[in-house]
């Protein structure tokens, strides 16, 4: 019995650390926020348009590329300050699985 209760114990610290370590989920969702790809597609409807706008595509452009190259830094930011601060509960809950393990291994 008391078996029974380890193993759902362990069970629920198992599925609470692969919650946890999905780390760089918000951190993705934030960098596939930027709207880069709104500014490029204004660019190009610029430069399309007849007469073509360049300076319109221009100042529309430059945004639009910074856009582009900014969602990695952000992912890595975000990333970095999201696993500094989750850290601490997984190493815990890793210790308490770790406990778990070393009761049921006696009982047994």
């Amino acid at each position: 019995m008391e078996l029974t209760r380890l193993q759902r114990h362990f069970d629920t610290a198992q599925k609470k650390l692969k919650c946890w370590k999905i780390k760089t989920s918000v951190a993705s969702a934030w960098a596939l926020v930027v709207v880069g790809t709104a500014f490029m597609a204004g660019a190009t409807f610029a430069v399309t348009h007849e007469p073509p706008m360049i300076l319109l595509c221009i100042i529309l452009a430059i945004p639009g590329f910074i856009g582009w190259a900014l969602p990695y830094f952000l992912h890595r930011h975000i990333a970095a300050k999201r696993a500094k601060k989750i850290q601490p509960m997984i190493e815990a809950k890793q210790d308490e699985i770790y406990q778990i393990c070393e009761k049921g291994h006696a009982l047994l």
